[in-house]
């Protein structure tokens, strides 16, 4: 009895050794699960970066969701006529095919001579509406990809920033529904002569709302002389605050007036103003030095007992 509880001894290791060697044994998978966890997370998050950021690189350069949304608002009825134009495409492609098949049945076989001049007459109506529904497609396509081009621009320009003074800087959608941008882009002494021209409709300027951004597309800085007498000094205030903005960020100011040149056909060493409603969009733009005269009379004071009534006055989009 002796010898055999020697040699169970022998055969089975003492409790506190196995114990000892199943902790070490979970400690070190722990210690293995937690490193990979570690990388495995590591990895998620790096990869998630790179998402983020291939999908911002990718979205800038299509149109946004936004840019669509007010299109459809704008024009709420074109998906529809467009739905109707291409059904009556394929009705009319339909029909053609059919009357085809007919004319090639009544050319082989002359008992049914007689029918082909009206197949050939159904044939021609279908044919005559594929073309023009075709045509009224096309038309309804080009009108919404300008609309959708012309609303991202709009989009992007409400982006753009604008100095205000040293130390305010906000953009340009800050000032929707409370002032009209004038940008006057163009070389620093057309942007002087402009501001020459301004002078006698300062006040009348500023009781319509028109602000001027006055961008120089040469470098120079325009010289804006302002008299400093007692006499003078409330219209001098009066013509700082018209002429205060300034472009910040001008790489991507001059990304947007290059594209507004290219669309209007102007070349793009060419002076240009544009006149912006009182919501952002764009109202009137020109070659050459703003209309201000035009500007005081077409455009309502936004404030008085007008002001509401006329908020909508601000002259069609282009």
């Amino acid at each position: 009895m002796a010898s055999m509880a020697q040699f169970s001894c022998i055969l089975r290791p003492p409790t506190h050794l196995f114990y000892k060697n199943l902790r070490f044994c979970l400690q070190h998978k722990c210690r293995q699960s937690s490193a990979s966890f570690m990388s495995t997370k590591r990895l998620s998050f790096s990869s998630t970066i790179t998402c983020s950021a291939t999908n911002r690189s990718s979205s800038d350069s299509q149109i946004s969701s936004t840019a669509k949304i007010r299109s459809e608002v704008l024009s709420p009825f074109r998906s529809v006529r467009m739905f109707f134009y291409l059904a009556f495409i394929a009705s009319g492609a339909l029909g053609g095919l059919i009357a085809t098949t007919q004319l090639i049945a009544a050319l082989t076989n002359s008992a049914r001579a007689t029918t082909v001049p009206d197949i050939l007459q159904g044939l021609g109506i279908d044919l005559g509406a594929v073309s023009l529904f075709a045509v009224l497609y096309c038309r309804e396509n080009k009108a919404k990809n300008l609309q959708l081009a012309t609303l991202s621009r709009e989009e992007h320009l409400s982006n753009l920033k604008l100095r205000v003074d040293e130390k305010r800087i906000i953009s340009v959608n800050n000032l929707q529904g409370s002032a009209r941008l004038v940008i006057c882009a163009g070389p620093a002494s057309f942007i002087t002569e402009s501001f020459k021209h301004s002078e006698p409709f300062t006040e009348s300027l500023l009781e319509r709302g028109v602000l001027v951004v006055s961008f120089a597309t040469d470098g120079n800085t325009p010289s804006f002389l302002f008299e400093e007498s007692k006499e003078m000094k409330e219209i001098t205030t009066k013509r700082k605050r018209l002429w205060q903005l300034a472009p910040v960020y001008v790489s991507e100011w001059f990304k947007w007036l290059d594209e507004q040149k290219k669309l209007a056909g102007v070349s793009v060493e060419s002076p240009v103003y544009l006149s912006l409603r009182l919501d952002g969009r764009v109202r009137g733009s020109g070659v050459g030095y703003p209309p201000w005269n035009a500007f005081v009379a077409q455009l309502p004071p936004v404030k008085g007992m007008w002001s509401g009534l006329l908020d909508g006055m601000d002259g069609r989009v282009l």
